[in-house]
C-alpha cells in the first residue's frame, strides 16, 4: 500500500509529522492493507490565519483493487484530531465496503 501525504500553503508538511501520519494509517487501516492499493491524504486548512473550530480538514482517499476511490472527511482544530476522525471514518466505511463486497 502506497501513500501520498499532501498539505496545502497553510499547514508545514515536515518529514515527522508525514511519517506519524503514514504510521497512524497503517495502524488505522491494518485490516484493509490486502486490499488498498494506494491512500492519499490531503491536509489543509480552511480559514487559513483565520482560525476557528474545525478549521482543519482531513481528505482521504483509498483506492481499493476492482472498485471505484473512496473518501472521507475529517475535521478539527488540530492536524492530529482531524487524521484521526478521517481514519476512523475511513475504516468504517471500507469495512462496509468490503464486509459486502466479502459477501456476495
Amino acid at each position: 500500500m502506497k501513500i501520498q501525504f499532501n498539505t496545502d500553503k497553510n499547514i508545514e508538511g515536515t518529514e515527522m509529522f508525514e511519517t506519524f501520519v503514514s504510521e497512524k494509517i497503517r495502524g488505522g487501516l491494518k485490516h484493509f492493507i490486502d486490499k488498498i492499493t494506494r491512500i492519499e491524504v490531503h491536509l489543509s486548512d480552511q480559514n487559513a490565519d483565520k482560525g476557528g473550530i474545525d478549521d482543519i480538514q482531513c481528505k482521504i482517499e483509498a483506492r481499493v483493487e476492482g472498485m471505484q476511490p473512496v473518501i472521507v472527511v475529517g475535521k478539527s482544530g488540530s492536524k492530529e484530531n482531524a487524521l484521526d476522525d478521517a481514519v476512523d471514518k475511513m475504516k468504517a466505511t471500507l469495512g462496509t465496503i468490503i464486509g459486502k463486497m466479502e459477501n456476495k
